[in-house]
């Protein structure tokens, strides 16, 4: 028997999730049945999308429901195996996060290599999830060409930094924003041609007029709000914006108002696109050699917070939204 602690939602929260919104609670786990795999989480992934799963609403993934354990991102080893093709030790990941232990069955699972060198934990950030969406939106969506300047908003997070790093890879001028000095240094070290602390800067419009004069051709969203409206005002014609993420307003309890200056998107022949990066899933095994390449030269880093223990799963889930991480969010479990 196995005993597994794991996070469920206890309600809803409206405007920022606070503790109250989680609870902690235990269960007892049997062993594996044919075709089934029992696991022990390691590590475990909070992203921003999960916000939206935690309203009751239809969207591109079903809602968090009331009294369940949460779902997310995680790597584990395995314990005990009743199916073909996994064994004791397998590094696997899977989509049932928030708990320290699960039985799944193996259709479930995804084994995993382990490379010299790069941890095992990378696979929830710069070679799992957060890195192909950085890489499809940027490469599939922004287009970015040698010479080209690319705007990236949250810059710092799991997918901005690796934004950023393909786009100075791509030869392009790149500017970005992060919420703190700290991190806008981190930037600057992997190539990042202008950073700016967007909490400090005054106004940034002008701060990002002033980077980049002659204004920019591709811009990778993650913020929305008023980088949105900023990059429209300094977005050259014919610019390709790749819509990640707007997590300046996934707390609302009222709708925002949309940039104020959308019809510039007419004028200057904007191109929008939002984008799931489900929709690029048969990228995968090149974006695996693209990274695993970049990675071996140096031409690649990343950042990681960490907090240990599945009870603060929740505290890292809810620092995401006050600029907690540089990096990927992980929990060690």
């Amino acid at each position: 028997m196995t005993v597994s602690r794991e996070i469920r939602l206890k309600s809803r929260p409206e405007g920022l999730p606070s503790h109250e919104n989680f609870e902690l609670a235990s269960v007892t786990l049997g062993a594996p049945g044919a075709g089934e795999v029992l696991v022990r989480n390691l590590w475990m992934s909070v992203d921003p999308y999960m916000r939206g799963r935690m309203y009751d609403r239809a969207s591109y993934v079903p809602p968090f429901q009331l009294g369940e354990v949460l779902q997310g991102g995680a790597l584990g080893e395995v314990v005990e195996s009743n199916a073909e093709g996994f064994a004791k030790g397998d590094l696997v990941s899977s989509f049932f996060g928030w708990r320290e232990a699960f039985i799944a069955p193996a259709a479930a699972l995804e084994k995993l290599p382990r490379h010299p060198g790069v941890p095992d934990q990378a696979f929830l950030g710069v070679l799992g999830m957060p890195g192909l969406t950085a890489y499809a939106g940027l490469l599939e969506i922004g287009q970015p060409k040698a010479g080209e300047t690319v705007f990236v908003s949250g810059a710092a997070g799991a997918v901005g930094s690796v934004v950023a790093q393909i786009a100075k890879i791509k030869g392009c001028t790149v500017v970005a924003t992060a919420g703190t000095d700290a991190k806008c240094d981190w930037l600057r070290s992997v190539g990042v041609d202008h950073a700016i602390n967007y909490k400090s800067c005054g106004n940034l419009l002008d701060a990002v007029r002033t980077a980049v004069p002659k204004g920019i051709d591709v811009y990778f969203d993650n913020v929305g709000g008023e980088h949105l409206e900023v990059a429209i005002e300094v977005a050259k014609p014919f610019a390709r914006f790749a819509e990640c993420g707007m997590i300046a307003n996934y707390n609302d309890t009222q709708p925002s108002p949309g940039p104020r200056n959308i019809i510039q998107v007419v004028g200057k022949s904007l191109r929008i696109r939002g984008f799931i990066v489900s929709e690029f899933a048969a990228l995968r095994p090149q974006f695996t050699k693209d990274m695993m390449g970049w990675i071996a030269e140096g031409k690649l880093k990343w950042e990681e917070t960490v907090m240990h223990g599945v009870d603060k799963a929740p505290d890292a889930f809810m620092g995401l939204f006050s600029g907690g991480n540089t990096g990927k969010m992980l929990v060690k479990l």
